[in-house]
């Protein structure tokens, strides 16, 4: 999930510095008082002075909540994080591509089009990587998948057997990945953990993480019998350490890949419609609330998708860098993979092919991630 940014921060600039006053031995009190209001002329300039040059730049970045010295920074690309497929032997792991400026639909793959990262725990393998940036915006968490499927084409014990584990990593650069760990989230009747998201709830102050599991009976511990994915969620502080597992979007059929952004006080979530037999099966739904953890989100649209691609899931959304306008790409798999769509408005469920698209050769589920020029600058010139 990726939290719009409003377009201007109330306050774009901290205060400066008070110094006391030294006037001379003969200034008296007037002379003190006109030295203070001549300080708080100037720092109103200033800051009016900064807000102007960030906004020539392009889209602020909103304040860091709980940093008072943080000055706005103007986002000056996207970085693209996704994976490329179970079809060769380096294809689940992590892959890079910068955008070309703030154009959110040209793009250039970063590393020589090889992977960045390389999970070394699990099954050392990594599907659906999803980047958040913390709340204070001094850290980013990279979770994802923990399956290998690279010769293999079973698909069902997978989701019977497979990892009940989320793989995790810290950076403070998104250059440099540290302490990467499995964290169990699933709970021991789950047959598989797909497409870990995460949502900051400032409400709790803890993350909202969120993902896909089959659910068999507490008495059917071999995961034998017929289930469906739901979504499941789980909150934690620090990524080691989570709550108890609940089930929060549960429509009773299988459901994948919920992705979550937040505009206005309103949470817009879209999902992958997996059932089978229906005219909208695989296509995308979007619903909406103003709570993350709400149970029964109200629905906005159906079959996103459908006349444009034959097929779709993976979702993954974001708002422009410099307008009124949200991108939603999603994964046509065993076709075209990703497709941009676009829209004005989140509420209204239109969501309309993006014309003259550049992406890169092979992206799968994943991420956008709106990123300063400090951040693209050392994002090119570390993986160029």
């Amino acid at each position: 999930m990726i939290e719009d940014t409003p377009a201007t921060p109330a306050d774009p600039t901290p205060p400066p510095e008070r110094r006391r006053a030294q006037p001379p031995h003969s200034a008296g009190r007037n002379g003190i008082g006109e030295g203070i209001r001549s300080g708080r002329r100037n720092g109103r300039r200033l800051r009016a002075a900064v807000l102007a040059l960030s906004m020539a730049a392009g889209a602020l970045i909103s304040w860091p909540q709980g940093s008072a010295e943080a000055a706005p920074a103007p986002y000056a690309g996207y970085l693209f994080v996704y994976f490329t497929g179970e079809g060769s032997a380096t294809g689940e792991q992590i892959y890079y591509a910068l955008s070309k400026g703030n154009d959110p639909l040209h793009w250039t793959e970063l590393n020589g089009g090889k992977p960045v990262l390389a999970s070394t725990v699990g099954t050392k393998g990594v599907r659906d990587p999803f980047v958040t940036r913390s709340p204070k915006g001094d850290r980013f968490y990279l979770l994802g998948t923990d399956q290998r499927q690279y010769g293999n084409r079973d698909w069902d014990t997978p989701q019977r057997h497979g990892s009940k584990n989320i793989v995790v990593w810290e950076s403070t650069d998104l250059v440099n990945w540290t302490n990467q760990h499995l964290s169990k989230v699933a709970p021991d009747t789950a047959g598989n953990t797909w497409a870990p998201e995460a949502t900051y709830d400032e409400t709790q102050g803890k993350y909202v993480v969120y993902w896909a599991s089959k659910i068999y009976a507490a008495n059917d511990p071999n995961h034998t019998g017929n289930t469906y994915n739901r979504m499941l969620y789980a909150t934690t502080a620090d990524f080691r350490t989570f709550s108890a597992a609940k089930t929060w979007f549960d429509p009773g059929h299988s459901v994948l890949d919920s992705t979550v952004i937040k505009n206005n006080g309103t949470y817009y979530r879209l999902n992958k419609d997996a059932r089978d037999g229906r005219t909208c099966s695989n296509f995308i739904t979007e619903d909406k609330s103003t709570t993350i953890l709400n149970t029964r989100y109200t629905v906005v649209a159906d079959c996103i998708g459908r006349g444009a691609i034959s097929r779709g899931e993976g979702p993954l959304v974001f708002k422009s860098n410099t307008g009124n306008k949200w991108y939603q790409f999603i994964d046509e798999y065993g076709v075209r993979g990703y497709v941009p769509f676009e829209t004005t408005d989140l509420n209204s469920g239109k969501w309309t092919p993006s014309p003259n698209y550049a992406l890169p050769a092979k992206p799968r589920h994943g991420t956008v991630l709106p990123v300063t020029q400090a951040e693209y600058d050392r994002l090119k010139n570390r993986f160029r």
